[in-house]
C-alpha cells in the first residue's frame, strides 16, 4: 500500500548536534502506526518534522509518494496533517468553544456564526463523551479535560494524517477507552494515524506496526501482532527490564507526618492518615477523588481546616516556607507550568528553592555550577548544553531536574504526585530506584499515581480516595488493583481495612 506521508532518511540536527539519524517511516491509510522510544530517542522531533513544524536538516518527505516540503505546520494542515501536542496548544483565557475555532472561525456574512460553532463543539466533545461546557473557560478545567478538549480540536478537522503524542498521558481509564474506539473508527474511516505513547498496553491494544527509535536512530519497524510489551521495552531501553520495580524498604515505627481530619474546601473532607520513617505511602484513587488536592494543602499551597503534624509538631497551615522549613517538599504532577521555569536554564531550576545555600546577597556561580555537575551525575540528567534552557528537556529529563531541584532543599518527608507522567520505562525504573532509595536512608515518601501497578510496586501501604475522602487503607496482600478500584469506586468491603 502506498503510503500518505512518508519521512526518507531524515536526519535533524540541532546547532552540531545530530538528533535523528537517517531514519525511514511511513504512515499507510486506514493504519496505526505507533512510534514509541525512551524520552529523547527522537519520537518528538520525528512528529515535528512530519507535521511541518520543523525541517530535515537532511532527506526529505513524501506526500502520496511525491517529495514535498512544508514551509509550516500550516501547509501541513492545509494538506491534512494535523498534529495533537503533548504540550497543549490552547489559549487558556478563551472558552473551549473559541479554541475550537481559533483561526477558522464559521461566519454569517460579516459576522460570527456562534449558533452553528457551539453545536459542532457539543458534536466534538459529545464524541467524546466530555461532559465541558463549550462556554467554560480553558484555564478554569481540569488537565484531563484540557487533553480533550486538544484532542476535539483535532477530530473535528477530518484529518487525512492525525500525529498524537502521548494523548491519554493525563487521562482516565475511562477517558482513554472512549479516544481508543474513536482512534479505531477514524482508521475505519481510512485516516492515517501516528500514535506515540509510554503506556505499551495501549501500543499493544491498538496499533497495526510499531517502529523503535534509540538515540535518534531505527531499531526495527515490525507488525504489532506478537510484538509483546517486554520486548518493546527492551528494544526501546537496549537492555533487560526484567525487575522494574526494586525491593521495597522496611520502614520504622516511628511517625514522621500526622494529618488528622484536614478539610481541604470544595475538594476534600476529614482526611486522616499516617507516615512512618522510611516508608513509601501510596495514594491512589480516581481522577477527581482529592488526591492532589490534599497533597497541596498538607504542602501549604491551598486552605485547610484540621491538623497536620511533623514529628510531632503543629505545622502551620497554609504556608510552602513553613511545610519546608519543617522537611516537607511537594513535587507536582504539572511540572510544565508548576514546577519548572521551562524559559530558564538548567542551574536557575536546579537551585530556585535552596537559593539560601548560594548566598544571601550575592549567588555564588561557582557553588551553582557544582551543584549542576552533581546533580546531572546523581539523576542522570541528560542535557547536551549545560546552558539549554528547561523546556528544551526531554519529559523524562524535565522530571528527573525537578526531582534534583527538590531534594535540594534536604527534605525529610517527600510528595511526588504523579512520579512518572509522560515518561518512558526506561526512566521510570530510574525513578523508581530512586524512590526506593530515598525511604532506604530514612526519609519518607508520598507517592501520589493513577498507575495502579506502579502504587502497587512500589507502596508499603496503600490509602484509596474516593470522592473527596479516604475510602480504605490497604497493607501486604490486601493491596490489589481489584481492592484499590472497588474501595476507589465505593463499592468495596471497607470493615477488613487497616485502621
Amino acid at each position: 500500500m502506498t503510503a500518505v506521508l512518508a519521512a526518507k532518511r531524515v536526519t535533524r540536527s540541532f546547532g552540531p548536534i545530530e538528533v535523528l539519524h537517517g531514519v525511514d517511516f511511513d504512515l499507510r491509510p486506514g493504519e496505526i502506526h505507533a512510534l514509541i522510544g525512551e524520552n529523547g530517542a527522537g519520537k518528538s522531533t520525528m512528529m515535528k518534522i512530519l507535521g511541518g513544524y520543523l525541517s530535515p536538516t537532511t532527506g526529505g518527505l513524501e506526500l502520496d509518494g511525491t517529495p514535498v516540503t512544508f514551509a509550516d505546520q500550516r501547509e501541513a494542515e492545509a494538506a491534512g496533517i494535523l498534529m495533537i501536542h503533548q504540550e497543549f496548544n490552547l489559549a487558556l483565557q478563551l472558552t473551549v468553544e473559541e479554541n475550537l475555532f481559533l483561526g477558522r472561525e464559521k461566519r454569517r456574512g460579516p459576522f460570527l456564526d456562534s449558533r452553528a460553532m457551539m453545536a459542532e463543539a457539543r458534536e466534538w466533545l459529545g464524541r467524546l463523551e466530555c461532559p465541558v461546557d463549550p462556554r467554560a473557560r480553558v484555564a478554569d478545567l481540569s488537565v484531563p479535560n484540557r487533553q480533550m478538549v486538544e484532542i476535539a480540536r483535532a477530530l473535528g478537522r477530518n484529518a487525512r494524517v492525525l500525529i498524537m503524542d502521548e494523548p491519554t498521558a493525563v487521562l482516565t481509564g475511562r477517558e482513554t477507552d472512549v479516544l481508543l474506539d474513536q482512534i479505531e473508527r477514524l482508521k475505519a474511516q481510512g485516516t492515517a494515524i501516528l500514535y506515540t505513547s509510554h503506556k505499551l498496553d495501549e501500543i499493544a491494544r491498538i496499533a497495526d506496526r510499531v517502529t523503535v527509535l534509540r538515540d535518534g536512530t531505527h531499531i526495527t519497524t515490525r507488525q504489532a501482532q506478537g510484538f509483546t510489551e517486554h520486548a518493546m521495552a527492551e528494544a526501546m531501553v537496549g537492555r533487560d527490564l526484567t525487575d522494574l520495580y526494586p525491593a521495597k524498604p522496611v520502614p520504622s515505627e516511628d511517625i514522621v507526618l500526622t494529618v488528622e481530619g484536614v478539610t481541604v474546601p470544595g475538594h476534600v473532607r476529614d482526611a486522616s492518615f499516617t507516615l512512618r520513617r522510611g516508608e513509601v505511602l501510596g495514594f491512589a484513587g480516581l481522577v477527581g477523588a482529592g488526591r492532589t488536592e490534599l497533597m497541596e494543602g498538607i504542602a501549604g499551597l491551598r486552605p485547610v481546616t484540621g491538623q497536620v503534624a511533623i514529628n510531632g509538631k503543629p505545622l502551620k497551615p497554609g504556608s510552602v516556607l513553613a511545610a519546608r522549613e519543617a522537611g516537607l517538599v511537594y513535587l507536582t504532577e504539572d511540572r510544565k507550568e508548576k514546577g519548572l521555569l521551562l524559559g530558564k536554564d538548567l542551574t536557575e531550576n536546579l537551585t530556585l528553592l535552596a537559593l539560601d545555600r548560594f548566598g544571601r546577597v550575592f549567588i555564588d556561580k561557582g557553588a551553582e555550577a557544582r551543584a549542576l555537575t552533581q546533580a546531572t551525575k546523581e539523576f542522570d540528567i541528560r542535557a547536551n548544553d549545560r546552558t539549554m534552557l528547561a523546556g528544551s528537556l526531554s519529559g523524562g529529563n524535565q522530571q528527573k531536574l525537578l526531582l534534583a531541584k527538590t531534594m535540594l532543599a534536604e527534605p525529610q518527608i517527600v510528595i511526588i504526585d504523579e512520579p512518572t507522567r509522560g515518561i518512558d520505562i526506561g526512566t521510570k525504573q530510574q525513578i523508581y530506584d530512586f524512590i526506593a532509595a530515598l525511604a532506604t536512608t530514612g526519609k519518607s515518601v508520598i507517592v501520589v499515581s493513577s498507575e495502579l501497578p506502579e502504587v502497587i510496586g512500589l507502596a508499603n501501604r496503600v490509602m484509596v480516595m474516593g470522592r473527596g475522602h479516604v475510602a480504605g487503607e490497604l497493607t501486604g496482600d490486601q493491596i490489589t488493583e481489584d481492592a484499590i478500584l472497588r474501595r476507589a469506586m465505593g463499592v468495596g468491603e471497607l470493615s477488613g481495612d487497616a485502621a
